[in-house]
């Protein structure tokens, strides 16, 4: 086993470990430290909390974040579809409108869902 052939390796990781701490320790060096009451009281938005931290609260809105990358993913297979759609031929093309036609079919089922409905 040589130790030169593992050296890039090695650099890489050791490089790779300095540049992810060594922000975090000058920053705790140099950075400044001055705590007072307000900084150091749980909540720094104004008011006092008003209810327990274990309340139950409404996910519609990380349902309509998580279908927005959902759809959005999808989307971006449009990209490298169309710049290879001349290779592909039209098999390619029309197993991209198959694709969409699903793509459509869950977008009205969810629309139809009341997923996007905010109130």
């Amino acid at each position: 086993m040589n130790l030169q052939e593992y050296l890039p390796v090695i650099l890489f990781i050791l490089v790779g470990i300095g540049v992810g701490v060594a922000p975090q320790v000058l920053g705790f060096i140099f950075g400044p430290n001055r705590p007072d009451a307000a900084k150091n009281s749980p909540y720094e938005c104004g008011f006092e909390a008003f209810e327990d931290a274990r309340m139950q609260f409404d996910v519609r809105y990380y349902l309509v974040a998580i279908l927005f990358i959902l759809f959005d993913l999808e989307i971006a297979f449009l990209f490298p579809w169309a710049v290879s759609l001349a290779d592909i031929g039209a098999t390619g093309f029309w197993a991209m409108m198959v694709f969409l036609g699903i793509l459509v079919v869950g977008f009205v089922y969810e629309w139809k869902k009341g997923a996007l409905d905010w109130e």
